[in-house]
């Protein structure tokens, strides 16, 4: 399994190791996330400071207690849109008791190192929930690029030429927080008549204090937030270790997946009780901090620390950050993060492999939900692998010299999407005295298994054949001498009985 072992020095390591380079990209983020946040607490319907807030705090634990360095932990769309229909029929109070409970049922996930079925997704899920990501985070800037003035365009342009040459004549400082510097100055400089972050809506005007969500303590209350809190908790891991995964490739090093469960509960719990929405690891932050260099605990540290300054101490001059700028960082995110490679490889790939893409991009984008497009992909490629399994299994047979018996050789895994082809090998009508199954060729797998071998046992036995099964492994031994009856007393007179 892909996981990190908890180390002092690599953990200090992860902290000092990058500093110069984790700061400057730190600062891009935290600029990054003001909008997102905002837009992010519309969707929820409340009030921005509460994804700020969330923002900030989220940032700022899991720098600490997060298994995935470098990654971006905030607000997050995913979890918001869960959490719409409890905030409208309940309100805020609701949503805050709701954040908490996921908190601890995520940190009750790591424990169980629920972190470990990871191993289940698919590189073809995995590519197929990057591109839809890549588009999503395209979309969502189209509203900043519709009915708007000439001079938007000409800013993103500018922003985007930025950040795409500066690279090449130095990368001292990551190129997107130049493109924001530079084109906030010339907005500021000039007045363009472009919308700015101030037109989001409003910024805190104080820090975040503690706050008990005002919820009775009461059964009542536990059966209303649950079912949100259990869903945001699964959503939020699954784009969590998802993003991880990507990160991890991206940057060649290993996360700690069950240390990221129980690090994004504890940082949803105590988020809940200043005030603050749930949240996960962001994608498209998470791309940006590492295309600037970002690599430790302290980019995500700074992006939640030097956010809360922003908005609260620095709100007059954040308010002037013009959208152009940011929405040209967010398309730089989109193109980095599509997987340009797997459009070329459709061709080349199984089509089982582009169908589980394609179908994850595709569920993804109409529903706007990571989790049912991954669980969606994961489905499929369960069925397209038991289905090529299963085409590799066989049954032949030889019958001895005298006539009398006959010997099934039957090789490959037996288990539910093979039994038809199993049972079809067999002849009951041929009158044999003995017949031997033979499966040290095979293994067995499942109840549908075993119950396959009971019914062609069970059918010879019928016929009058004396039947033997030889070849069983250690594991096949197992579950045929716990769930087989075909060796039970009186097992013939019951099969008889049931009309067979």
């Amino acid at each position: 399994m892909n996981t990190r072992h908890f180390s002092l020095a690599q953990y200090r390591q992860e902290w000092f190791g990058n500093v110069r380079a984790d700061t400057l990209s730190g600062l891009v983020v935290a600029m990054a996330l003001i909008p997102e946040a905002i837009a992010f607490s519309i969707i929820a319907g409340v009030d921005p400071k509460v994804g700020l807030f969330a923002s900030f705090s989220i940032a700022v634990i899991i720098s600490f207690v997060g298994g995935r360095p470098g990654m971006i932990s905030a607000a997050t769309a995913a979890t918001a849109v869960l959490m719409t229909p409890l905030v409208a029929g309940h309100g805020l109070e609701y949503l805050l008791a709701a954040t908490v409970l996921a908190g601890i049922i995520q940190v009750i996930f790591g424990l169980l190192k629920l972190g470990a079925l990871m191993r289940f997704v698919s590189r073809s899920v995995m590519t197929g929930f990057v591109n839809a990501l890549a588009i999503l985070i395209f979309m969502a800037q189209l509203p900043e690029l519709t009915d708007v003035t000439w001079m938007t365009y000409v800013l993103v342009a500018g922003a985007l030429a930025i950040i795409y040459l500066l690279p090449r004549v130095t990368s001292v400082v990551p190129s997107p927080l130049v493109a924001i510097i530079v084109i906030t100055a010339l907005t500021m400089i000039f007045h363009f008549d472009v919308r700015n972050v101030g037109d989001m809506g409003e910024l805190p005007d104080a820090f975040p204090v503690f706050h008990l969500p005002m919820v009775p303590l009461t059964l009542e209350t536990l059966v209303i937030i649950l079912p949100y809190s259990l869903a945001v908790a699964v959503v939020g891991l699954l784009e969590s270790l998802m993003t991880a995964q990507l990160i991890d490739d991206l940057t060649d090093t290993r996360s700690n997946r069950n240390q990221e469960c129980a690090g994004q509960g504890i940082a949803n719990f105590f988020t809940g009780f200043i005030g603050g929405m749930a949240g996960c690891a962001m994608i498209g932050q998470s791309m940006i901090n590492v295309k600037s260099g970002g690599r430790g605990r302290l980019s995500t540290f700074i992006a939640g620390f030097v956010l809360l300054i922003l908005v609260v101490v620095l709100d007059r001059w954040v308010r002037q950050i013009p959208m152009p700028a940011l929405v040209a960082v967010m398309i730089m995110v989109s193109i980095g993060t599509f997987s340009w490679s797997s459009i070329k490889n459709l061709k080349d790939h199984p089509r089982s492999s582009s169908a589980v893409m394609l179908s994850v991009v595709a569920v993804v984008v109409a529903t706007h939900n990571l989790a049912i497009g991954v669980l969606v992909g994961v489905l499929l490629s369960g069925i397209f692998f038991a289905w090529k399994i299963a085409q590799l299994f066989g049954v032949r047979s030889e019958l001895s010299k005298d006539g009398t018996a006959r010997t099934y050789y039957v090789e490959g895994q037996l288990f539910f999407a093979s039994v038809e082809d199993f049972n079809a090998a067999f002849d009951f009508r041929e009158a044999l005295e003995k017949v031997v199954i033979d499966v040290s060729h095979a293994h067995i797998w499942d109840i549908s298994s075993v119950g396959a071998l009971d019914m062609v046992v069970m059918k010879f036995r019928r016929e009058g054949a004396d039947v033997d099964i030889v070849g069983l492994n250690e594991a096949s031994a197992t579950i045929v001498d716990r769930l087989a009856v075909h060796d039970k007393p009186d097992a013939l007179e019951e099969f008889m009985k049931e009309g067979h």
